[in-house]
């Protein structure tokens, strides 16, 4: 009998729960975006301050309070045009999101460095927020009674990411590309495993 050829062991793809992580909130934000940018386009047309009385009257809200009121006349300040100048700009954000969170989930070597500057380049201003708003004390400590906890919270993710992909950049990319020559030229030659 002829000696069997020993085919190398293929080594386990290696999972990634914090890549996925990150590539979960990139497209969250890119579906949420994508469904402003709809909802802002969807109300082009509509008379704003009586769509929000009816919603108002659906939530069983008092329309004639000091705060509705004022908030009203703001939501009538809204023109047609800068509705779509929203949408636009929303749409293309949710675009740039889900272009993100693809290129990390097919490990593109340029998108990594695109999320690792496009995460970077808010934490200044994340910063900048927060020694802004130091002279307010912190009254209620509930996530969205108070900025200044979530500002903090976005901060800490966005470093966390920076942190995580610059560290993992090489790994995260050459894991791929190992991957990938792996099967498109294993043993044999046949392409497949």
């Amino acid at each position: 009998m002829a000696a069997e050829a020993k085919i190398p062991d293929v080594p386990k793809k290696k999972r990634a729960p914090t890549l996925y992580f990150i590539v979960a909130i990139k497209f969250l934000k890119g579906v949420a975006a994508l469904l402003l940018a709809l909802g802002a386009y969807s109300l082009t047309d509509n008379n704003l301050p009586e769509e929000f009385r009816k919603l108002l009257g659906f939530l069983h809200l008092d329309p004639e309070k000091k705060f509705f009121i004022e908030l009203a006349d703001r939501i009538g300040e809204i023109t047609p045009a800068n509705l779509e100048w929203f949408a636009v700009g929303s749409l293309i954000y949710a675009a740039f999101m889900l272009l993100q969170a693809g290129g990390l989930v097919f490990r593109v070597g340029w998108i990594v460095w695109l999320v690792i500057g496009e995460s970077a380049f808010f934490i200044p201003i994340e910063i900048f927020e927060l020694v802004r708003r130091h002279a307010t004390p912190i009254t209620h400590p509930h996530l969205f009674s108070n900025p200044k906890i979530g500002i903090a919270v976005v901060l800490v993710v966005n470093v966390a990411i920076v942190w995580y992909l610059f560290q993992n950049r090489d790994r995260i990319i050459r894991h791929h590309y190992h991957h990938d020559s792996k099967t498109s030229a294993g043993p044999g030659g046949g392409g497949k495993d």
